[in-house]
């Protein structure tokens, strides 16, 4: 029997166990291991901050899912990993101390690497947890006034969320009748296209900023924060009365030391999905070293292709099922303006573009599917 931990409650995590549980069976003990017994629907955080939903809608309770597919639940945080000894060190939780295993899946996500912005923690305003984007949406209530600044900051790795935050407050604006008395700007690091790791979406987007008023500011890279201001790198100071700015990321702490990441933090993987350095973990979703932005789609095509190797492996079979890198996504800005962008980063002929309202409305669908599907 083999002894399988799946460490990480998001996207990639929930559907490699589940995967494995149920092409498994009871055979072999399948272990899920998460900071929190609550699933977020992370796409829908902007809709939340707008008061476009509930938070109800957007989670669900993952002891009690697990529990129906067999899958043991840990409700704790995974402190260290110690890839030589085959063991994790979990802080707090349901249970404290190592947990050992025969095969890992680290799905850990990302890490908010905040303390690189001076003034980040008690200024900023961000989309990235289901309490900050209701802190955000109490200061959406306020703004009647001024300029709102959108923010990117270097490593982010995150854009959707910047463009539907600045598509959905013109929206909302305008509706209220304050849209004349504000400014919407969005600034960002780098360019439209590299920020989504290549794709060519930049005319698509400006089209769709300059209907809805919003202004770009290129090669800001934000250094700082004061209760006022964002302040550049290189010195310039752009004032606000409204912000919402996306911090860096980096991978999880808990690889410090484990020689698995690369000197960003994330987890170095072949195509297989497998840890390079380490025949007995795979990594999937946030917390893995691939390029472009990182999203859900793909750390559910991720978490699909470590379930089926890590079968073949114990079945004594050679890992061969392949993870092609690729990015599909919704920018929802309202309207006919949603874009809709797939881009095969294995694929020369380049990305495929259309905007239409059908995109804002099916990516309200997704978000109600995965929840019928795994609560």
């Amino acid at each position: 029997m083999a002894n399988i931990l799946v460490a990480g409650g998001g996207f990639a995590g929930i559907v490699a166990a589940e995967l494995l549980a149920r092409k498994l069976g009871r055979e072999h003990d399948i272990r899920l291991i998460s900071r929190s017994k609550q699933f977020v629907f992370y796409p829908a955080l902007v809709r939340l901050a707008f008061g476009e939903c509930a938070a109800e809608e957007i989670e669900f309770n993952v002891r009690e899912s697990m529990a129906d597919r067999k899958i043991r639940f840990i409700e704790g945080e995974v402190a260290r990993i110690y890839p030589s000894e085959k063991r994790i060190t979990i802080a707090h939780g349901d249970v404290e101390g190592n947990v050992h295993y025969d095969y890992l899946v680290l799905a850990l996500g990302r890490r908010l690497k905040t303390e690189s912005v001076a003034g980040y923690f008690d200024h900023a305003n961000h989309l990235l947890t289901p309490s900050a984007a209701k802190k955000f949406g109490s200061a959406l209530d306020k703004f009647k006034k001024g300029t709102a600044v959108i923010g990117y900051c270097e490593g982010a790795r995150l854009p959707v969320p910047v463009f539907e935050t600045a598509f959905a407050l013109s929206r909302k604006l305008e509706r209220e009748g304050h849209r004349a008395d504000c400014q919407i700007k969005i600034v960002v690091n780098e360019s439209l296209d590299g920020m989504f790791g290549g794709v060519e979406i930049s005319e698509s987007l400006v089209e769709s900023m300059t209907q809805h008023g919003i202004e770009l500011i290129n090669n800001f890279s934000i250094g700082s924060l004061t209760a006022d201001a964002v302040i550049a790198t290189d010195g310039r100071v752009l004032n606000y009365d409204l912000n919402m700015i996306l911090p860096p990321f980096c991978g999880p702490g808990a690889l410090v030391g484990t020689n698995l990441d690369d000197d960003q933090g994330y987890v170095v993987v072949d195509t297989t999905m497998k840890a390079s350095k380490c025949e007995s973990i795979y990594a999937i979703g946030d917390c893995v070293s691939l390029p472009g932005p990182k999203m859900g789609h793909m750390a559910v095509r991720q978490a699909r292709v470590a379930a089926e190797n890590l079968m073949k492996e114990i079945r004594g079979e050679r890992a061969s099922v392949t993870y092609e890198h690729e990015i599909m996504m919704v920018i929802d800005a309202g309207g006919g303006e949603s874009t809709f962008v797939h881009q095969d980063f294995g694929n020369e002929d380049g990305a495929t573009i259309s905007q239409s309202r059908f995109w804002g409305w099916a990516k309200q669908k997704q978000q109600q599917y995965w929840k019928a599907q795994h609560s």
